[in-house]
């Protein structure tokens, strides 16, 4: 199945936290946070204006973004778990 979102939204792909604290501390699956960075996997066309004209997002696929802790909306696609937020939920593009 493909999924192809509209107007002004993104499917993200998290990426997995660390698994150690830089002292060497393992952290447990249960104690970790959700990290707030992924990987922009399909972007929309873009949002419409009040003019009609449609606005093209700034971010694309392939992007490695940061976004807000509680952006977005799981979903699963595929039997993988992805994230749909708007474009505005983006914080940044982690460039390097």
């Amino acid at each position: 199945m493909s999924f192809r979102p509209l107007h002004d939204r993104v499917v993200v792909r998290r990426l997995d936290s660390e698994e150690k604290t830089k002292g060497g501390i393992i952290i447990p699956d249960t104690a970790k946070e959700k990290p707030s960075e992924g990987v922009v996997v399909a972007v929309g066309p873009g949002a419409r204006d009040e003019q009609g004209v449609r606005v093209l997002p700034d971010v694309s696929a392939g992007d490695r973004i940061l976004f807000g802790k509680w952006s977005g909306t799981e979903v699963k696609v595929d039997g993988e778990d992805l994230l749909i937020m708007k474009e505005s939920d983006i914080m940044g593009i982690i460039e390097g």
